[in-house]
């Protein structure tokens, strides 16, 4: 246990007042990011103020007196120590409650939103390790070299602080020279935040039961208080407690999602015939809160399996496939618990936070041999299925039982097995929720996840306006341009993908009248944040399911987002003569396109072609009309 003089306390507490913004601000930044900015906020605050160590006990009168020891630290290394260490144990660890103080109750809070370059930076941030976030932070926001910064983290508790501050270097030069600015802007200053209300109608359901259960036990207590030796505090129930009784699960009126404007999991209805089964509900409950060692277990990358802090909404529970299946809803995550007979439980996390009509339109409610069941969404009327690079065949009917479970659905190929077929569900909703006569169905494809990931197709918008996002794929156009890419979808598998967006950003004529090319950018953002894209160069071909070729790769980036919505490719390609070309082509908003390297090339218009060997080596940045600039990615 850490524990100090009163004079050490006192000075620790002095440096907590004096520099709480900026305690919070660095153990912020050091806190993994999948526990969403609210909780990350609070969890701030709290570890912040749990650093204040300890004071020493009293010495009984005739002890010896205490030895000698090093020179003590200053009050705020101590704090900023301490809370460095309590927000690096996080890291790996499921979520744990968060501390006694601060409580927020009715609101949830989050720091303001920035602009593009710290979207960026946060995404990137989100993929690195607590320690490197922590490098970061010493270094930008704390002033300290590395030396110094060595110094803290080891004094912290990171594993390998060497190890950290060289992948703190690299991402430092990969997210540019403002990282120390934008690390001081408002996006990570979790002491300068915005409120909004949590779900209205649920908390007033709470308060009304919380206010019965109280009457209950007030009364409860009057009685039992008048029986000498009882113990009142023993009858009070823990939050653990009640998380893991099935007769607190949240269940949604049927037709609440008719007349809401929060159309996601949270207005779903209890379906299922063991709905009512309460020693099933009860055993999903306790495996979820103490799996047992042999339990399997599968989550959704970037979401945490923490047990529930409170009681969750109950969305299914019934019999699939000869497997006991109850699929629970917590406000952040869907948990289908899994219980086949005579066989191991399983459990499978998925982060859902921030879903909307078509994000929250079917989950996966089992699986088996090259199939899958959805349980749809109480506002999809219709469902069918359709092969992605086959963009000209109708769509096929399915049939849906009355509790919203689909018959079987064929499952792409595994990896490794050819791209033949890839089967995709298009889902329509019902007119009780859209206007009638509007086209507003979608796509949904399987990505061995829980929930299915929605396909879009279309340019972002420009300026970082939050309007005007890309259209559903069923059009015609929109499903040829999905023919090229579908065999793409197979390396996003398990990643926990939210959304995968496609864009015929470009088209080129090619040199030596080889005809006329595609440029396609291919968008995947995950339910955490960061988003991925692969840049494909797609020539004329036969089929019209051929994939072309990968231009670029990039991660953890803006670009093809409202955030980041120029882009530039550039690859090299043979022509008919056997003469090889380096080609090049950017988005609308690209003025003109400059190459350097081995091939020195300009182009005032948005193509370029110019003769260059198959490994010339080759750096094409594009002249966006605003005046900026952006660069072609490598592959």
């Amino acid at each position: 246990m850490d524990e100090r003089t009163r004079a050490d306390v006192e000075r620790a507490e002095a440096a907590i007042v004096e520099h709480y913004p900026r305690l919070v601000r660095l153990t912020y930044l050091v806190l993994p990011p999948s526990t969403g900015r609210h909780r990350r906020v609070l969890t701030a605050h709290g570890l912040v103020q749990r650093a204040l160590p300890r004071t020493r006990l009293r010495r009984p009168d005739g002890g010896l007196p205490a030895q000698r020891g090093p020179a003590p630290e200053s009050g705020y290394d101590l704090v900023r120590q301490r809370a460095l260490r309590l927000a690096l144990a996080y890291e790996g660890q499921p979520v744990r409650a968060l501390p006694a103080l601060p409580l927020v109750w009715g609101l949830r809070l989050f720091p303001r939103a920035g602009g593009a370059d710290e979207l960026a930076l946060d995404q990137a941030l989100s993929a690195a390790p607590a320690a490197v976030r922590a490098a970061l932070g010493l270094w930008h926001l704390e002033g300290l070299d590395e030396d110094a910064a060595r110094a803290v983290l080891a004094r912290a508790g990171a594993e390998d602080p060497d190890a950290a501050q060289r992948a703190a270097a690299q991402l430092d030069r990969e997210t540019g020279a403002g990282a120390a600015a934008l690390l001081s802007s408002g996006e990570f200053d979790p002491c300068m935040v915005q409120t909004r209300p949590t779900d209205l109608l649920r908390r007033r359901q709470r308060v009304r039961a919380v206010a019965a259960v109280a009457a209950v036990l007030a009364i409860g207590a009057a009685v039992a208080g008048s029986w000498p030796g009882t113990d009142r505090a023993g009858r009070a129930e823990t939050a653990a407690q009640q998380a893991l009784d099935p007769d607190r699960l949240l269940r949604t009126p049927n037709e609440q999602w008719t007349d809401t404007s929060r159309v996601d999991f949270t207005a779903w209805p209890v379906r299922g015939r063991q709905a009512g089964d309460r020693k099933l509900l009860a055993r999903a409950l306790r495996v979820w809160a103490a799996p047992p060692p042999d339990a399997r277990i599968t989550a959704a990358a970037g979401t945490s399996t923490r047990p529930p802090g409170h009681p969750p909404q109950l969305l299914y529970a019934g019999l699939i496939d000869n497997v006991m299946v109850v699929v629970l809803h917590d406000g952040e995550r869907l948990v289908r618990y899994a219980e086949p007979e005579d066989a191991t439980p399983t459990l499978h996390f998925a982060r859902v936070d921030g879903a909307d009509l078509t994000t929250a339109a079917a989950l996966v409610i089992g699986r088996g041999n090259g199939w899958m069941r959805y349980l749809l969404a109480p506002w999809i009327s219709e469902i069918t299925t359709r092969d992605l690079p086959a963009p000209a065949a109708p769509p096929h009917g399915l049939h849906v039982a009355p509790d919203g479970v689909t018959d079987r659905i064929p499952i792409p190929p595994p990896a490794g097995a050819g791209c033949g077929r890839w089967p995709v569900a298009q889902l329509r909703p019902s007119t009780r929720i859209v206007a009638p006569g509007r086209n507003a169905a979608f796509l949904v494809a399987d990505l061995d996840d829980l929930v299915p990931v929605s396909l879009t197709s279309g340019p972002p918008p420009s300026g970082g306006a939050p309007a005007g996002a890309p259209g559903e794929a069923t059009g015609a156009p929109a499903l040829r341009s999905w023919a090229r890419t579908a065999c793409s979808l197979g390396s996003l598998r398990g990643a926990g993908v939210r959304s995968v967006n496609t864009w015929e950003f470009a088209q080129q004529r090619l040199p030596e009248d080889g005809g006329s090319a595609t440029w396609v950018c291919t968008r995947a953002d995950t339910w955490r944040g960061p988003g991925s894209v692969t840049l494909r160069f797609v020539p004329p071909a036969a089929r019209p399911a051929d994939p072309g070729r990968i231009a670029g790769r990039a991660v953890n980036t803006a670009a093809c987002s409202r955030f980041g919505p120029d882009v530039v490719g550039d690859i090299h390609w043979r022509a008919k003569s056997g003469k090889w070309y380096l080609l090049a082509a950017g988005s609308q908003e690209v003025g003109g396109l400059d190459a350097t390297g081995g091939v020195r090339a300009t182009a005032a218009e948005r193509t370029l072609a110019a003769p260059a060997g198959p490994d010339t080596p080759a750096e094409v940045v594009g002249r966006l009309r605003s005046g900026g600039s952006v660069r072609a990615p490598h592959p």
